[in-house]
């Protein structure tokens, strides 16, 4: 098995990052996940929350993320993001306009997706938190 994988991590802005990575952790919708070589094959959504991405000398770089897809496969993971930045980009500010986006898609939700709207609130609230702690 190898010891790294091709990580691509795309907004609609801009590509973030492409590199050989030995993991990445993803906000999984289902839950946190570790994505290294090998991995089975598996397409995901994301939750708000952090990525962490651990390079091919072991350094760790977070990047915030709004909500997107993971495509994992045995030699790669493909990140597509509404909103993704660099922890250092992470504002509050831009946090605040993120929750104040996810407040308008809530009260702005029909009936049958109210709890998954609720649920993007909820998360984009817990990411400000944890870049304010």
């Amino acid at each position: 098995m190898a010891d790294t994988m091709q990580f691509d991590f795309v907004t609609p802005e801009r590509k973030l990052v492409s590199a050989q990575v030995r993991e990445v952790r993803i906000p999984g919708a289902a839950g946190d996940l570790s994505a290294m070589p090998g991995h089975a094959p598996l397409i995901t959504s994301l939750r708000p929350g952090f990525v962490t991405v651990v390079a091919a000398d072991g350094a760790e770089t977070e990047y915030g993320v709004t909500g997107g897809f993971a495509e994992i496969t045995p030699e790669a993971v493909n990140l597509l993001v509404e909103h993704g930045v660099t922890r250092a980009e992470l504002t509050v500010e831009l946090v605040d306009a993120y929750v104040e986006e996810a407040r308008k898609a809530l009260d702005e939700a029909p009936p049958n997706v109210v709890d998954a709207a609720s649920k993007l609130l909820s998360d984009m609230e817990a990411m400000g938190t944890r870049i304010n702690g």
